[in-house]
């Protein structure tokens, strides 16, 4: 399993660079994750773990660690997280059990660190 605390670092440095060679990407994408993700009718927390139950199903390593670590800043709690899990793998499968169990090892890596 993967160290999603380091993971999710990685990404983010990752990204800062990528914003710095292609900007007219990364600055609109930023400002669409940003507005997407304020409140709204939906709030962060709940739209965080629909962006974490689509990361499964699309089984994107990454985005699930972006997403528990951001659905956790957002105040979602462990069980809120795990029955997001449980959605997932109603929607996707048993591919998606296999990321779910992902997403369930970030979770526990991000509330150690």
């Amino acid at each position: 399993m993967k160290n999603y605390p380091k993971h999710y670092e990685s990404i983010v440095s990752a990204m800062e660079e990528m914003g710095g060679k292609i900007p007219n990407i990364m600055v609109p994408f930023g400002e669409l994750h940003e507005k997407t993700i304020s409140e709204g009718a939906l709030s962060s927390k709940v739209k965080e773990l629909i962006a974490l139950g689509i990361a499964i199903t699309v089984r994107c390593d990454g985005c699930i660690a972006f997403h528990v670590h951001d659905a956790i800043q957002s105040g979602a709690t462990n069980q809120e997280i795990m029955e997001t899990i449980g959605v997932a793998i109603l929607m996707g499968g048993g591919p998606s059990v296999v990321y779910g169990c992902e997403a369930m090892e970030a979770l526990k890596q991000f509330n150690k660190s």
